[in-house]
């Protein structure tokens, strides 16, 4: 009963915000792969967070007036035994009325005759408009079954917003069940990330070194992973967003993992990169010890008071020594600061929000100025260098990919690592590889 409070605090929270109006929320509809086969089903993170319900087929309706308190509404699938035969248990409407706190539930093809009702003499409805055109057209539908009433004195509510604003703001503060959460995540990572470091050797392939990923990740209670894995052996290292995992290991490049499991709605995201062969070269390792120094930085800059781009200052200016000190960039720090030569080698922000989403919700700008950071916020922490082959960079450097990324929690005094366990010294990494 702990867990449901919390959902029930955050719907009560959001319809305090609301003032008055109705919201309505649906699930994540179900995807086919091909044919009559589904991909893996996962609940939209604003439904779930303010509900705890994982089932397709929901919409959560949330009545919020100033002068009673809020009634919230669930439509789900009705109870179906034949169905359940095939598909597996499905709540109902009267069992998750009970389960899930709320003040009423119906089956789910009761939504086109009760939401008009719901909707007529609102002020307001709100709803994620632009986000699904099918979905926009649904509201619409029931917004002009009420507008067809006003004649017998029926008002159509006058206004329209997006409850993703008022969620946004609501979901970038942590709570304490949703940390508990994510340490749990970010601990299993780990474990993948080490592992993944003890199985790698040349001569494997990328793929088998994710599948020591996908096991850790399940062996431990996370049945997905929050987000396609990378993991990208020489040059691969250098595609940002390199998903195929198919080339072989060779002895003398250097390997980058990017990968965090979803654990229970949330997620972890960890980046390690490590030697195929468990030795670092010489230049290898003056490029990892760059990228760790500029990722040491970023994390001091990661505390209560400081703006959001505090850190990826921190990091460039790092980086950008480090670039003209290997003779990759020419000039002052400033100089490639204002010209953005660095570019070339670091083209990504040094993190993102981190929560349910990977790249999680949340302004990084109020007002045209980079957000202050609070304690409860959640972010990655993630600098690089990618050092393509090029005319003007010495061909030593060539196809050398690194970045780092941890997980950080903004405490009152600092930063808490979750992922602080992932190996990532050049001597943490070697003994675990021998």
């Amino acid at each position: 009963m702990e867990k449901i409070e919390q959902f029930l605090k955050r719907r009560k929270q959001l319809a305090s915000m609301m003032g008055n109006g109705v919201a309505v929320i649906p699930t994540a509809p179900e995807r086919l792969r091909n044919r009559d086969a589904h991909y893996p089903y996962r609940f939209d993170s604003y439904f779930y967070y303010l509900t705890g319900f994982k089932e397709p087929e929901a919409v959560l309706a949330i009545v919020a007036e100033q002068s009673e308190s809020a009634r919230c509404i669930l439509f789900c699938r009705a109870k179906d035994p034949e169905r359940e035969i095939w598909d597996g248990f499905r709540f109902g409407p009267d069992r998750a009325m009970e389960e899930f706190g709320f003040d009423e539930a119906y089956p789910i093809s009761e939504i086109d005759q009760k939401l008009p009702e719901l909707l007529a003499n609102q002020t307001a409805v709100y709803s994620a408009f632009g986000n699904d055109a099918t979905w926009d057209q649904r509201i619409a539908g029931w917004l002009n079954q009420v507008r067809a009433q006003n004649r017998n004195g029926v008002a159509v509510p006058g206004e329209i917003h997006d409850y993703r604003i008022l969620l946004d703001e609501m979901r970038l503060i942590k709570d304490d069940s949703e940390l508990q959460i994510m340490r749990r995540a970010a601990d299993i990572s780990t474990q993948a990330h080490r592992q993944a470091m003890q199985a790698t050797r040349p001569g494997r392939y990328e793929y088998e070194i994710e599948a020591e990923l996908m096991h850790t990740f399940y062996r431990f209670g996370a049945r997905s992973p929050a987000y396609t894995s990378i993991v990208a052996g020489g040059a691969n290292a250098c595609i940002l967003h390199y998903i195929e995992n198919c080339a072989q290991l060779n002895r003398g490049d250097l390997l980058l993992i990017d990968a965090g499991c979803e654990l229970e709605g949330y997620a972890s995201d960890i980046t390690r990169t490590f030697p195929v062969n468990g030795r670092f070269s010489p230049v290898q390792k003056d490029i990892y010890q760059l990228v760790l120094s500029a990722q040491m930085a970023a994390i001091d800059q990661a505390r209560p008071g400081n703006t959001w781009d505090d850190p990826h200052q921190a990091a460039l200016r790092i980086l950008a020594q480090g670039f003209i000190d290997f003779g990759l960039c020419q000039g002052s720090v400033e100089s490639v600061l204002e010209s953005e030569d660095y570019k070339r080698f670091y083209m990504h922000r040094t993190g993102h929000w981190l929560g349910m989403d990977v790249h999680d919700v949340g302004e990084y700008k109020q007002q045209g100025e980079w957000r202050i950071l609070q304690p409860g916020m959640t972010l990655t922490v993630e600098p690089g260098c990618y050092i393509r082959p090029a005319e003007n960079v010495p061909q030593h450097f060539w196809d050398i990919g690194v970045r780092i990324e941890d997980d950080a929690l903004i405490t009152a005094d600092g930063n808490e690592l979750l992922t602080a366990a992932a190996p990532k010294t050049v001597t943490e990494i070697e003994e675990l590889m021998q």
